[in-house]
């Protein structure tokens, strides 16, 4: 990624340093960038490369990049503040905590927050009148903290995470329980066999599928959950299931 101290060459005088809502977006994160050209290439999905060339060309991988870097940021600064704000905890209750305030579901829903959806650039196919998929606001609003991160430091990025998860952090008043440990349990306690995962199918477009896995335990009929990654799909599937049988 070249071009960090000033817009790419591709991007001057083209509409794509112009077509960001930048006050919203900034408004909405609570970091005014230094570099714009970070915050044009978090808001550019893949999908959206194959329609504008000069997109493609100053961004050829889309946000994937700054998404791999945003991941590990976010991680470390969930981490971080779930160590302060729980200091009598043990590993295992900040793992579920971090878990859940992590994975897709949770991502999407702060992107959501903040109505990043709005400004992400996708492909029409993707946008259509339908509402962002999960899985597109998750990667955007992790490369959203990425962004920042390179732009200001690891210190802003932090401090946007605990803007935009504070009260969720807060809002936690236990530990959650993982509906994949979840099943789990509930099998071993009644001496069945583990619960069974498995791909059964992939849908939409093939540089943002959603994976479609089901999941069965002895004596029920399996369910499936669908999401933008495997393991989220796994842990829908495995919620899906775990309401049934704890309705019987």
């Amino acid at each position: 990624m070249a071009g960090r101290g000033a817009l790419q060459p591709a991007l001057q005088g083209h509409p794509l340093s112009t077509d960001i809502d930048r006050t919203a977006v900034e408004r909405g994160c609570g970091h005014v960038f230094a570099r714009v050209e970070l915050l044009a290439e978090a808001l550019t999905h893949r999908s959206a490369l194959d329609r504008a060339p000069a997109l493609k060309a100053a961004f050829p991988h889309g946000n994937e990049r700054l998404e791999f870097l945003g991941d590990r940021v976010l991680s470390l600064a969930i981490a971080t503040l779930l160590l302060r704000r729980h200091p009598a905890e043990r590993e295992g209750e900040l793992a579920r905590r971090h878990a859940a305030l992590v994975r897709e579901e949770t991502l999407a829903a702060i992107a959501g927050a903040i109505d990043l959806g709005r400004h992400v650039r996708i492909a029409d196919s993707e946008r259509g009148g339908r509402p962002v998929r999960d899985s597109i606001l998750a990667d955007a609003i992790e490369a959203l903290v990425g962004a920042i991160h390179l732009d200001a430091g690891y210190a802003a990025a932090a401090a946007t995470v605990e803007r935009l998860w504070g009260d969720r952090i807060d809002g936690q008043t236990e530990a959650p329980r993982d509906s994949k440990t979840a099943l789990q349990e509930w099998a071993q306690a009644r001496r069945l066999k583990l619960p069974a995962y498995r791909e059964v199918g992939r849908e939409g477009p093939p540089h943002a599928p959603t994976f479609v896995v089901e999941v069965s335990v002895e004596g029920a009929p399996p369910h499936v959950g669908r999401a933008g990654s495997k393991r989220e799909a796994e842990r829908l599937a495995a919620m899906a299931l775990l309401v049934e049988l704890e309705g019987r």
